[in-house]
């Protein structure tokens, strides 16, 4: 694992440390590691937001469309 030395101003570290402390993580690192990971996270999904906004749209989600997902659900059929 490399490391990353980081400079916080006072009032920002006692705010992870606060966090450390009342989030149940264990160093200040888990923390940071965290919030990368959920920043990722909604990357992702904004990526994900915009390909779909940016596509064509499809089939209506009505009732027949949840009658049928239903029925391929039961019928063991995924794709």
């Amino acid at each position: 694992m490399s490391t990353m030395n980081i400079s916080l101003p006072n009032s920002l570290k006692a705010y992870v440390d606060e966090q450390v402390a009342g989030r149940g993580f264990g160093t200040s690192s888990e923390y940071v590691r965290d919030l990368i990971r959920r920043d990722q996270d909604r990357q992702r999904l904004r990526g994900l937001l915009l390909d779909g906004a940016a596509s064509e749209p499809g089939p209506p989600a009505d009732t027949a469309y949840f009658s049928a997902l239903r029925e391929r659900i039961r019928n063991g059929k995924t794709d």
